[in-house]
C-alpha cells in the first residue's frame, strides 16, 4: 500500500511540474511590463503592469513601485505614483498637455446645421483620413494650463496643424525649455494634399510672453522630432534629412549656444531613441545593430574641435528597447527577447553589465520549456553576408524533421531584432512544431545605412531573393521538411507573401498574409502617408517615364503574377486599416477563389494595420494555426 501511495505522489508531483510549452492561450497571460519613471530623489521605480481580461475583451492595470536597486515591490495606486512631470513649468505654474481642437467644418452637421444628424464628410484635398481614423475637422493641439486658475491658452490657435503628431504622437512632442520661458514642440505645419505628401515636421519655439514661434529647424525638409533639453540649457532632436522618406538615417542633433551640430553624422547606423546624460555632455540611445537593438553613448564636443565619439556600450541576444532614466551610475532599461516579454532592467555603466529588476513574467517562463534561437549568417545570390534568425522549437530533435516557416517581416523597413510580439511571436510559433526562419533581408536597419535603403524602388527585387535564399540556405538541414515549408507575413511581409505566392518555383506549400499589399497600383491610389509610396515606390503610376515608379507598378506588382498562384493561402485583412486598405486583402482572396486555390479570409471589421483587442487577438492566432496544421 505504502508503495502504490508513493507512486501515485510521484506521479501526481511529475504532473504538477511538467513543462508546458506556449500556446495561443497562454500568451494571452503573459503580463505587460510599463515603466513609468523613478522618483525626484532617485531611490524608488514606479511601473505598471497591462493584464489582458478575455472575458471583458479589455486589460487590467495595476501600479507597482520598487527600490531602483531592485527587490521588493509594493503595489500603489495611481495617485500615489510619484515622478517628475516634464510637463510642469520650471517655477510650476504651468501645466502642458494637448487635447483634440475643432479647427475645420468636415462633417456634414458641421457644414449645414439644420442637419444634425447627418454622417456625410466633404473633403477638398488629401489628409481625409489616417492610420484608421477619418479626419473630421479636428487637430491635437498643444496648450499651457494656469495651475492655480485652470485657464487654459492654446499655443497655435485655429491652425490646421497636429501636435502631438498623427495618428502616434503622445506628449514627446513638446517640451519646457529648463527656465520655463519658452514651449518646444513638434509640428508639420502644411495641410491636405501636401500634408500626405510631406515629412517636413519642425522643431518650433513658442515663447509665453510675447506669444511669438520660431521655426528652429527650417533649413531641413525631412523629420524634426523628440526634443529634450540637458540640465543646462542644451537642446537634442532626432533628425532625418531626406524629405518624404519615414525611414531615412535617424541622427542627434544638438543645438547650444547658437551653433548645431551633428552627432551621429558619421556613424553607420540609426537612432531609436535617446536621452541626456546627468553631466550633460553626453547621450545616450539606443539603435538596431546585427539583429538586436542594444545601448550607444555619444558626446557632444560643444565648440572643441573634436569629432563626437559613438560608444556601443551593450551586446547580447536581446533588445534594449528603451531608455528610463541615469540613475547613480546606471541606467534603467527595458528589455526583450524572442523569449521573454518586457522586463526592466538596470544597466552598470561602468561594469556594462545588466541586472533584471522585475520579475512580472519570470515564474510564467520558468514553467515553461522554451525554444532555442540561433543566429546564422547566409550567403546571398550577390555575395552578400545575410544574418538570419533561427527559431527551433523546444526539446529540438536535430534527428527529426519539422515543418519550417520563412517569416516577411513588415516595415519594409522595420529591423527584425529580438523583439516580443504578442501576434508575430516567434516563441509561439516554434512552440507549435516549427521551425522559424527570419532573415534580416536588405531594407533593414543594423546592417548599416546602405543595406537599410536598398529596398526603396527594389521591393521586388534583392529582397525578395534574400528571402529565398534564406530558406534555401537552411532547407539544406536535414531536419527541415522540404515538402512543409510555408511563408508568413503582414504589411510589407504580406506583400512578400502575396509576391511570393506567384514566384516560388513550388517552394511553399502554405501563405500567410495579413494587411499585404497585393496591388501596388490600387495601393498608391487608396493608402493616406502618400510620402511613403512616392518614395518606397519611387512615385505614382501614370508617371510613365518614371521607370523606378513603372518597375514598381509591373514587374514588381504582386497581382500580374497571380495567374502563376497554385498554393492554398489564408489572407487576413483589417476593416479599419487605411494603411494598407481593405481592397488589398479582398482582391487576393477573390482572385484566389476564382481560381479554385483553396483559400480562406479572415476579416476584421474593427481592426486597424494591427489586432489589439484580446479576444480577435486570440481568433487570430487559433486561425493562423488552424490553417497550418489543415495545410502543412
Amino acid at each position: 500500500m505504502k508503495k502504490i501511495t508513493f507512486l501515485l505522489a510521484f506521479l501526481t508531483a511529475g504532473i504538477m511540474f511538467a513543462q508546458k510549452t506556449m500556446t495561443p492561450e497562454l500568451l494571452w497571460q503573459v503580463k505587460k511590463v510599463s515603466p513609468i519613471g523613478i522618483s525626484d530623489n532617485g531611490e524608488v521605480l514606479f511601473y505598471k503592469v497591462t493584464t489582458p481580461n478575455m472575458e471583458e475583451n479589455s486589460f487590467d492595470s495595476k501600479f507597482y513601485a520598487m527600490k531602483v536597486t531592485g527587490g521588493n515591490f509594493a503595489e500603489v495606486t495611481k495617485e500615489e505614483v510619484k515622478v517628475a512631470d516634464k510637463n510642469l513649468s520650471a517655477d510650476g505654474k504651468y501645466l502642458l498637455m494637448h487635447k483634440p481642437v475643432h479647427v475645420n467644418d468636415i462633417t456634414g452637421k458641421d457644414i449645414y446645421n439644420d442637419l444634425p444628424k447627418s454622417d456625410a464628410y466633404v473633403y477638398t484635398a488629401l489628409d481625409y483620413r489616417h492610420w484608421d481614423k477619418f479626419n473630421d475637422g479636428s487637430f491635437n493641439h498643444v496648450f499651457y494650463k494656469d495651475v492655480k486658475t485652470g485657464a487654459e491658452t492654446d499655443i497655435t490657435p485655429g491652425q490646421p496643424y497636429y501636435t502631438p503628431q498623427a495618428p502616434f504622437g503622445g506628449d514627446e512632442d513638446y517640451v519646457w525649455d529648463p527656465k520655463g520661458e519658452n514651449i518646444y514642440y513638434v509640428s508639420k505645419k502644411v495641410a491636405g494634399t501636401e500634408y500626405a505628401v510631406s515629412t517636413n515636421t519642425d522643431i518650433y519655439k513658442y515663447n509665453l510672453a510675447s506669444k511669438k514661434t520660431e521655426n528652429i529647424t527650417e533649413e531641413n525638409k525631412g523629420y524634426d522630432t523628440n526634443p529634450a533639453f540637458s540640465k543646462d540649457g542644451a537642446l537634442a532632436w532626432l533628425q532625418m534629412k531626406t524629405p518624404g522618406y519615414e525611414a531615412d538615417k535617424n541622427d542627434i542633433i544638438v543645438l547650444k549656444d547658437g551653433v548645431k551640430q551633428n552627432l551621429t553624422a558619421q556613424w553607420d547606423g540609426t537612432v531609436a531613441n535617446f536621452i541626456w546624460a546627468n553631466n550633460n555632455k553626453d547621450i545616450y540611445f539606443t539603435a538596431p545593430v546585427n539583429g538586436t537593438r542594444q545601448l550607444f553613448k555619444v558626446d557632444h564636443p560643444g565648440r572643441s574641435r573634436k569629432m563626437p565619439v559613438v560608444e556601443q556600450l551593450s551586446q547580447g541576444q536581446f533588445d534594449v528597447t528603451g531608455i528610463v532614466a541615469e540613475n547613480n551610475g546606471h541606467l534603467i532599461v527595458t528589455r526583450t527577447d524572442m523569449n521573454h516579454a518586457t522586463e526592466i532592467f538596470s544597466f552598470d555603466l561602468k561594469k556594462k553589465t545588466f541586472k533584471q529588476l522585475t520579475q512580472v513574467n519570470t515564474e510564467f517562463y520558468g514553467k515553461m520549456d522554451l525554444p532555442s534561437v540561433e543566429k546564422r549568417m547566409v550567403t546571398t545570390k550577390d555575395g552578400k553576408q545575410m544574418l538570419v534568425w533561427v527559431v527551433l522549437p523546444p526539446n529540438f530533435d536535430k534527428t527529426k524533421k519539422y515543418p519550417t516557416l520563412l517569416y516577411a517581416q513588415g516595415g519594409p523597413q522595420s529591423p527584425l531584432s529580438q523583439f516580443y510580439s504578442f501576434r508575430w511571436n516567434f516563441q509561439l510559433m516554434a512552440s507549435q512544431g516549427y521551425i522559424v526562419v527570419a532573415p534580416n533581408r536588405r531594407g533593414m536597419p543594423g546592417h548599416g545605412v546602405e543595406w537599410n535603403e536598398a529596398i526603396s524602388g527594389d521591393w521586388g527585387g534583392g529582397a525578395m531573393q534574400d528571402y529565398l535564399d534564406a530558406i534555401d540556405a537552411i532547407a539544406k538541414e536535414p531536419y527541415v521538411d522540404n515538402d512543409r515549408l510555408g511563408a508568413v507575413g503582414a504589411s510589407f511581409g504580406g506583400y512578400s507573401v502575396f509576391w511570393l505566392a506567384g514566384n516560388h518555383d513550388g517552394r511553399f506549400k502554405s501563405f500567410i498574409a495579413h494587411d499585404g499589399v497585393f496591388d501596388n497600383r490600387s495601393m498608391y491610389g487608396t493608402t493616406e502617408e502618400l510620402f511613403f509610396v512616392n518614395h518606397d515606390m519611387g512615385g505614382a503610376y501614370w508617371e510613365k517615364e518614371n521607370e523606378v515608379a513603372q518597375k514598381t507598378y509591373n514587374e514588381f506588382n504582386p497581382i500580374n503574377y497571380v495567374d502563376k498562384w497554385d498554393t492554398p493561402i489564408l489572407i487576413v485583412q483589417g476593416g479599419k486599416d487605411y494603411r494598407v486598405p481593405i481592397e488589398q486583402g479582398l482582391q487576393a482572396f477573390q482572385a484566389a477563389q476564382l481560381q479554385n486555390i483553396k483559400s480562406k479570409l479572415l476579416y476584421f471589421p474593427e481592426e486597424n494595420h494591427w489586432v489589439l483587442q484580446p479576444q480577435n487577438a486570440l481568433v487570430w492566432q487559433r486561425e493562423f494555426f488552424s490553417w497550418l496544421k489543415e495545410t502543412l
